[in-house]
């Protein structure tokens, strides 16, 4: 009878996957409870800092077999020991829960979505505010748009066409939504979680996401997005795909800003598409 399939050293199993992709700061959450059982049991190590010597070779070794990206190596090798002198500083219990609390409403589903909150600048805005669709009636849509200042400035710009910031964190969100109404802005943000928003009625989409969620965000962009639509990215390409950057982009201080255009044969392409080349052409020319 033969064996049955198992799977091979180079391709990790659906749990591991799962654990890579979605969950890897259990990870250390795992490498603390197994010292607490240990100690529970009254295994405990000869001293403080052996115990905590343990922990982190156990972390980093469990962050290696799980394939988790090189820096989470670092994290769950430094989280015990940082823990450990959290918990001697002797702190009242309500201090960490309120930075747990400030943590969540800032970064909320970090942990499954893999997008931090990313801050640009006024000189990327300001290559941003060139994309704008002059056309009457046209839309733009900031994807994670953080505490709302690229959305504010591409609003404020003579001609703006309507401006919408979706941002799922919740203090980011409401944050943003105050900035607006105190400066009488057009521009609206909706707290929201962009996988699950409609991109078709847009002729601009911006991002300023992570390395992990451009894969699955140039599925959703390849099948909503309507011809003559442009999407930018921010310091970050999608894996795989030809990507071409704005240019102004790209040098000190400024990250990179990729540029996709969808033309009339349904394909997501990269280039700038012939109105925003008319655009940046036409500034440089004068430059």
């Amino acid at each position: 009878m033969p064996a049955p399939d198992r799977p091979s050293r180079t391709e990790s199993g659906p749990a591991l996957v799962a654990w890579s992709q979605a969950y890897p700061q259990w990870a250390s959450a795992g490498v603390l409870l197994a010292g607490w059982l240990l100690v529970t049991l009254g295994l405990q190590p000869p001293s403080a800092w052996v115990g905590l010597a343990c922990q982190a070779l156990s972390g980093a070794l469990l962050s290696a077999w799980l394939r988790l990206p090189s820096w989470w190596l670092a994290i769950n090798a430094v989280f015990p020991a940082a823990l450990h002198g959290a918990v001697a500083l002797h702190w009242p219990p309500i201090v960490f829960l309120g930075a747990f609390v400030a943590l969540a409403l800032v970064y909320w589903t970090t942990f499954s979505t893999r997008v931090p909150l990313y801050a640009s600048g006024p000189a990327v805005w300001d290559l941003m505010a060139r994309c704008l669709p002059v056309r009457p009636g046209a839309r733009a849509i900031d994807l994670g748009s953080g505490l709302g200042g690229l959305a504010l400035h591409l609003a404020r710009q003579p001609g703006a066409p309507v401006v919408l910031g979706l941002e799922l964190a919740p203090l980011p969100w409401l944050w943003s939504r105050c900035r607006a109404r105190w400066q009488g802005s057009a521009c609206r943000f909706l707290r929201q979680d962009y996988r699950q928003h409609d991109l078709s009625p847009y002729d601009l989409v911006l991002a300023y996401l992570s390395p992990a969620a451009m894969p699955a965000l140039w599925q959703q962009l390849a099948a909503q997005l309507k011809p003559g639509a442009c999407f930018v990215s921010c310091e970050f390409a999608v894996p795989g795909q030809a990507a071409i950057a704005l240019p102004g982009s790209g040098l000190a201080g400024v990250p990179p800003l990729y540029v996709w255009h969808m033309g009339t044969d349904g394909v997501l392409a990269a280039g700038m598409g012939p109105d925003l080349t008319a655009v940046f052409w036409e500034k440089l020319s004068c430059s």
